[in-house]
């Protein structure tokens, strides 16, 4: 990895969801790629990104996940425009400081890095806008709704790790949505599935029938996971839950999940709390299970991996560590039924991986603090609200093909 790529790693931090010059010269390279709701996303600005994630070593390096990402920046933009959300450019300009502080550079170091590259600074400064805008859109509309009460705190103190430590026993639905035809496709089964079961046999039935998950095989049913282990949204929506409760529709990467609770169990022994996980993702052809199947045969630790990509493209084997917080949901959900050194195949659809469980950094605990709980707890809130208001302005837009 090059030091550019070390220092830029460091900064997929902290906004929400945030594209050379020598590129526009090329025939075409300013024609519509898409067009989202009559605004065009250009083949320049897919190229940009593909090139911006690259530097910041991130999974959105694909031209795939490129495109999705633009095209989720305009309907974040388009939402920010409907209720009068305009950051001035100061707030963007302070946005983009504080980004490129997180690899200890100055704004003009960081944009004469990836300039050097040949990303423009217009690149970063849109991506930094559309985060900016969203992060307003989100509180506006959703800040009052993911207030945390007293009693929601008092259960997670008596659930987390300072109290003893939680474990349930879960079922799920994993339906496709890594196109927008599958995602819209799929938010409606989802929501009429949420509505309709109300036992865990027609749960079973639904995801023998629907579910894309490796568990399918089982009606869904997956063994007891640690709760501090979970993805935080999703953790914080199974709480709510009875015995035999769904949730509603979770919105995860190229994908929409329903679990449905089936038991929940208090120890007496203390947990830490899970801080950050460490993973690697080997990328094959999508559908080729049968060499996926291969690669976990072959391998017992993550740097066993190392020799299966080895002489591959640097982008077919992933391997970071990562806050808990920060992982994407459905990488997160795989790997809390991981023990160190298991695998699992995830499948996707277009996407295809084995993703490995390298370690997890746990914290023991100390002294509560309710005021950084409810904290927590309304930033969970508030990231599934926004997950699910995201698919929903998707679902919803007119995405075409020029």
């Amino acid at each position: 990895m090059t030091r550019l790529t070390r220092l830029l790693s460091a900064l997929c931090v902290g906004l929400v969801s945030f594209s050379g010059p020598a590129a526009a010269q090329n025939s075409g390279a300013f024609a519509p790629r898409v067009i989202v709701n009559d605004r065009a996303v250009t083949n320049y600005e897919v190229q940009q990104r593909i090139l911006f994630m690259k530097l910041l070593n991130s999974p959105g390096s694909t031209e795939d996940a490129a495109l999705d990402g633009l095209i989720e920046d305009r309907l974040r933009l388009d939402a920010a425009k409907d209720i009068g959300v305009q950051p001035p450019e100061e707030q963007i300009l302070a946005g983009m400081s504080e980004f490129a502080g997180r690899a200890n550079l100055s704004l003009e170091e960081f944009t004469a890095a990836i300039g050097n590259a040949g990303v423009a600074q217009e690149t970063f400064r849109d991506f930094v806008h559309a985060g900016i805008a969203w992060r307003e859109v989100v509180r506006a509309r959703f800040g009052p709704r993911a207030q945390i009460s007293e009693a929601e705190i008092d259960r997670a103190l008596a659930l987390s790790s300072r109290q003893g430590s939680a474990r349930v026993l879960l079922s799920e639905i994993i339906l496709r949505a890594d196109t927008p035809a599958f995602e819209a496709q799929s938010k409606a089964l989802a929501e009429r599935l949420s509505r309709q079961i109300k036992t865990p046999q027609a749960f079973a039935a639904a995801a023998r029938q629907y579910s894309l998950s490796g568990s399918r095989g089982q009606g869904g049913r997956i063994e007891w996971l640690d709760l501090g282990n979970l993805p935080p949204s999703i953790a914080s929506q199974v709480l709510s839950l009875g015995p035999g409760e769904v949730t509603d529709p979770i919105s995860v990467p190229n994908a929409i999940a329903l679990f449905q609770l089936r038991a929940i169990e208090e120890t007496d022994a203390p947990a830490p709390e899970t801080l950050s996980i460490e993973y690697a993702q080997f990328f094959l052809t999508a559908g080729d299970t049968a060499e996926a199947e291969n690669v976990r045969n072959q391998v017992d630790t993550c740097d066993d991996l190392y020799g299966v990509a080895l002489g591959l493209p640097d982008d077919r084997l992933v391997r970071q560590a990562l806050a808990l917080t920060e992982l994407p949901q459905d990488l997160a959900l795989e790997l809390a039924k991981l023990d160190e050194g298991e695998s699992v195949t995830v499948d996707r659809g277009n996407v295809l991986s084995v993703l490995m469980l390298c370690g997890r950094t746990a914290e023991l605990g100390e002294d509560v603090d309710r005021e950084a709980i409810r904290q927590r707890l309304f930033n969970q809130r508030l990231t599934s609200y926004a997950d699910s208001y995201l698919a929903e302005l998707k679902a919803d837009a007119i995405i075409r093909n020029p």
